[in-house]
């Protein structure tokens, strides 16, 4: 027996419609063409115009996204490029043939590896405040050798790069956009950095810092270092003594070097012996770049005299004046 008795607040004849789901979705077996399309389906069966644009541009965009993949995996097999972390580009090339200066010859798929890329790139970041000499004469010798893709870039970080240096490497070459007709890529990036960058693989090794060993690495590329041990470690001691003290060394350290030139060559033509080596190169760049070639001694004129009639120095020459 309940409590109390509370009277309905309404009448009890009232009818309240209620539905028999709660929204509608179109006939998933609908044919075709049929008022109630499957896909983008409105609650009248109708299929809404800005959905089907959408649907259009997405497959376009797709397509073309497909196609540009294709264009690279194709590009990937043949072309491999290292990371030259670029950002302003002002680009020169240059590629010649001709015979080189050195008798010994040398396999690119030796020193650097079997590539699945037709170029092997090389990328150096030098600092415009300090050219690095060695390397345009190295540069010109390569491309005695080889078929040489050489451009020159300016990075970000560089406010100013004088016009000698944007043309270093040479003019820019008629067929520098087809990458598969040269055997090797000289990237020379003017950069702020401390020390002289080189980046050959950077999924195979670290960089090589400083010009002395960047100078070693690309000498190694035209001819093989001595046999003899003496030999090289004799090339490896005039390299460590151009670069550590007559370039950065003191009016003393460099006053004893050019001694020791002298006596040296007073008894060889060249500074290894009876060929030209890349301790001449490193050692004649260095006594240009400290402004001692014209107090030099006279057996040392004689060797300068001597390194300039070889034709390789033009460019090291014109990048001092």
């Amino acid at each position: 027996m309940p409590m109390y008795q509370v009277k309905p607040i309404c009448g009890g004849d009232i009818k309240v419609d209620l539905p028999t789901c709660m929204y509608k979705l179109p006939n998933i077996h609908a044919q075709q063409g049929n008022s109630c399309t499957p896909e983008h389906a409105l609650q009248n069966g109708e299929v809404d115009p800005a959905v089907k644009a959408l649907e259009a541009r997405q497959d376009e965009i797709m397509r073309k996204l497909y196609e540009l993949k294709a264009a690279v995996e194709g590009l990937a097999k043949t072309v491999t490029t290292p990371d030259a972390d670029l950002d302003l580009t002002v680009s020169s090339s240059l590629s010649s043939q001709s015979s080189t200066a050195f008798k010994a010859t040398t396999d690119l798929d030796t020193l650097l590896g079997k590539d699945l890329g037709a170029l092997r790139d090389i990328v150096i970041n030098a600092n415009p405040a300090q050219p690095p000499l060695t390397l345009l004469v190295l540069h010109g010798l390569l491309c005695e050798r080889y078929r040489v893709l050489s451009t020159v870039h300016v990075h970000s970080s560089v406010a100013n790069v004088p016009p000698q240096l944007l043309s270093c490497l040479g003019a820019r070459h008629a067929d520098s956009y087809a990458r598969h007709m040269f055997q090797l890529g000289f990237t020379l990036i003017w950069k702020d950095v401390p020390k002289l960058q080189m980046k050959f693989s950077i999924q195979n090794m670290c960089p090589i810092e400083g010009e002395a060993n960047v100078a070693r690495f690309l000498f190694k590329l035209l001819a093989p270092y001595p046999s003899d041990p003496a030999i090289a470690t004799l090339v490896d001691s005039w390299v460590d003594t151009a670069f550590f003290q007559l370039a950065e060394g003191s009016a003393k350290e460099q006053a004893a070097v050019l001694r020791a030139l002298n006596s040296t060559l007073g008894c060889k033509p060249w500074l290894s012996g009876p060929e030209f080596s890349l301790a001449d190169i490193a050692c004649y760049c260095c006594v240009l770049q400290s402004g001692s070639a014209s107090s030099a001694p006279a057996n040392v004129q004689r060797w300068i005299k001597s390194c300039e009639n070889l034709g390789h120095f033009n460019h090291a020459k014109l990048l001092l004046q």
